[in-house]
């Protein structure tokens, strides 16, 4: 089944093709940490783990995801690293 991402999915996997971009150009030791303002971020969280948007919309290169609360960070596991995405 096929289903179009709406404008919310779009942005917040636009936003994520761009952590992705970004990530290798700050990684140290298989660890990376982008920064998003809270707007951004709020889409990517939303996107990822609100709007049961199907795993096979989100990029390929995201093996695994994790929403920590706590601290307010998104974490992407990728084949060659962890990406911590957090709010500026």
């Amino acid at each position: 089944m096929n289903i179009d991402p709406n404008l919310h999915q779009k942005q917040g996997i636009n936003h994520l093709n761009k952590v992705l971009g970004f990530a290798p150009m700050v990684e140290e030791d298989g660890k990376a940490t982008v920064h998003l303002t809270a707007e951004d971020w709020h889409v990517v969280a939303d996107t990822v783990f609100h709007m049961n948007t199907p795993p096979e919309m989100l990029p390929k290169a995201i093996l695994d995801t994790a929403l920590i609360s706590e601290t307010q960070q998104i974490v992407l596991n990728t084949a060659t690293c962890v990406i911590t995405v957090e709010m500026i």
